[in-house]
């Protein structure tokens, strides 16, 4: 089985809605199975902040579980235009995979939620991928084959799955179109580990 790790922070619970998807579309492949993994959050002084173990939801990333994947789908929601700073603090502790090559040459994807339509999908999209180059890794987007990207009146882009969240109490929920191109993203990275493995 070729294992791609969809690892992501979820505040609110969309991302962990999108992340769900995209391991559909992972596990649509034939030969590819998904692994569900998520960071724990952060204090201002990078402290991790809650249980060892989450309450809910899929376990805490470890090291080997990006030794062990072939593939990477990582998701965050937007914080300023940038990835949330528990995504962040886990990448910036990813040093020895990067001295080891540990993700060289494996396809990786990424993925954003956000509570305005224009608070920054792109940019935090474009800088999730910047370490992802530096680890060697080969980016995957959603080409304009998938007749959603031109279809939706919410999210998703050319450079990964996105959403329109909303700033309400209760997240505004998945459109079609964006699920879509959620099970789309998932399916071309297993697509692309499965034929590399």
């Amino acid at each position: 089985m070729t294992e791609v790790l969809v690892l992501y922070y979820s505040r609110h619970g969309s991302v962990a809605k999108m992340a769900r998807l995209i391991a559909r579309g992972i596990e649509a492949v034939d030969g590819a199975g998904a692994r569900l993994r998520t960071v724990p959050p952060v204090t201002a002084d990078h402290a991790v902040r809650g249980p060892e173990v989450p309450n809910e939801g899929p376990p805490y990333v470890q090291a080997r579980d990006l030794s062990e994947c072939a593939g990477l789908v990582l998701g965050s929601p937007t914080r300023f235009g940038n990835m949330a700073a528990p995504l962040k603090h886990f990448l910036d502790s990813t040093s020895a995979q990067w001295l080891s090559g540990t993700l060289v040459g494996k396809p990786a994807a990424v993925f954003t939620s956000t509570g305005t339509l224009h608070g920054g999908q792109e940019t935090t999209l474009l800088s999730m991928m910047l370490p992802l180059m530096h680890h060697g890794m080969l980016l995957v987007g959603l080409p304009y084959s998938e007749p959603q990207l031109t279809t939706t009146a919410a999210g998703g882009t050319p450079y990964g799955a996105s959403h329109h969240a909303g700033t309400g109490n209760e997240p505004r929920a998945l459109s079609k179109d964006e699920e879509a191109l959620c099970l789309a993203l998932g399916r071309r990275v297993a697509e692309i580990a499965v034929k590399l493995a």
